[in-house]
């Protein structure tokens, strides 16, 4: 089951004040857009952004992130068709549909969506009614409303893809939100708990209160990590994910790469969750040979169902040789690939021993590596 999620924020969203659209404004030390994107990382397989064409620093910011990128549409419902053609192809079973002005919506959020599409075709986080309703004329009170079986609706709205790609379709426009497209093609729409947290910033004293809400949600994690693998016969090596020739191979039971090993352990230790032996036993024939890759996709992705984004990781490779340096641009490409992550939250180093120990006669190499995980 592949997953997806698109981000709408494509809008102008000026009357939240600023001058500028809402999703790009300051919010507790990011920009609105950054955590509601940060909300998704490890939770699903792809994130769509969709964005304004006239986004011009969003479009260069983004473009070599593990973002995929479309512009929007004459409306809402335009943009929201476009993100769902960019994933044509890509064989994504389910797909939510997000507001970027949502920065607040959980990890449990997410998940009860996800898991409410296993045995429906869409579904939606709402919140019950529970104020009185009013009808007025101008400023005045003409009568009531009643509440019962009234929901606010919320987002992330989920949906069986080639379903929800149908309904919009065959819909003539000027839906509220997704769910009023799925229903109006036949779709039954569960309704799993919302959260009072997961506010839509509209006007600007919400801002205030996402940054309590945010403020109140924070939970750092930090995990270290440490491999060493010893030296071997061969022709290469493989670092962060990069094959670098080398007059000899590291030996292990895996691939051996001692950097992505040491990242994995210190995410794992971060969470609080072992090892990867003992996720991924040396003694069980499957992992021999297998690519470091494996190990470290499992760790992003228990983060993520654990409710933790990666904020940034640092490694460091000990050796002689080979040289690191100008192998560590494609290292870090390829460890933020992996993760989910931007360039910029990665980083891979290198330092020698002073020819001291076995990493200085040249025996083998050492990593070390530390993880910063923060509560989505």
């Amino acid at each position: 089951m592949t997953t997806a999620a698109i981000i709408v924020a494509a809008g102008r969203g000026l009357r939240a004040g600023g001058g500028v659209p809402k999703q790009w404004r300051p919010l507790a030390g990011r920009r609105v857009a950054d955590w509601t994107i940060k909300r998704f990382c490890g939770q699903v397989d792809h994130v769509v952004l969709v964005l304004s064409e006239d986004d011009d620093d969003a479009w260069a910011e983004f473009q070599d992130s593990p973002l995929i990128l479309t512009k929007g549409g004459r409306d809402r419902a335009g943009s929201v068709r476009n993100g769902l053609q960019v994933l044509d192809g890509m064989s994504v079973t389910n797909v939510l549909i997000h507001d970027v002005a949502r920065p607040c919506v959980s990890s449990e959020t997410i998940q009860q969506v996800l898991t409410a599409l296993q045995e429906h075709p869409a579904a939606a986080p709402g919140l019950a009614v529970t104020d009185a309703l009013w009808t007025v004329d101008g400023s005045v009170v003409t009568g009531t409303q009643d509440r019962a079986g009234l929901f606010a609706a919320q987002t992330p709205q989920g949906f069986h893809y080639d379903s929800i790609v149908a309904a919009h379709k065959t819909h003539p426009g000027g839906a509220a939100d997704d769910v009023e497209v799925a229903r109006a093609a036949g779709m039954d729409v569960a309704i799993v708990q919302g959260d009072a947290d997961n506010i839509k910033i509209t006007r600007p004293e919400d801002f205030a209160r996402a940054e309590r809400i945010l403020g109140t949600d924070m939970d750092v994690r930090l995990g270290n990590g440490y491999d060493v693998h010893r030296f071997g016969d061969g022709d290469h090596v493989i670092l962060c994910g990069v094959k670098v020739p080398h007059d000899r191979s590291l030996q292990g039971h895996s691939d051996a790469d001692v950097g992505m090993h040491a990242v994995t352990d210190a995410i794992y230790g971060a969470l609080a969750q072992g090892d990867i032996g003992q996720h991924f036993p040396p003694s069980d024939p499957q992992w021999k040979g297998a690519a470091s890759e494996i190990f470290l996709r499992h760790a992003v992705e228990l983060a993520g169902q654990m409710g933790y984004c990666i904020s940034n990781i640092d490694c460091t490779l000990v050796c002689e040789f080979p040289k690191i340096g100008p192998h560590a641009p494609a290292m870090r490409a390829e460890m933020a690939r992996i993760m989910g992550l931007h360039g910029d939250q990665v980083s891979v180093k290198a330092t020698t021993s002073e020819r001291l120990g076995f990493t200085g006669r040249s025996e083998g190499i050492a990593s070390l590596a530390t993880a910063c995980l923060v509560k989505s």
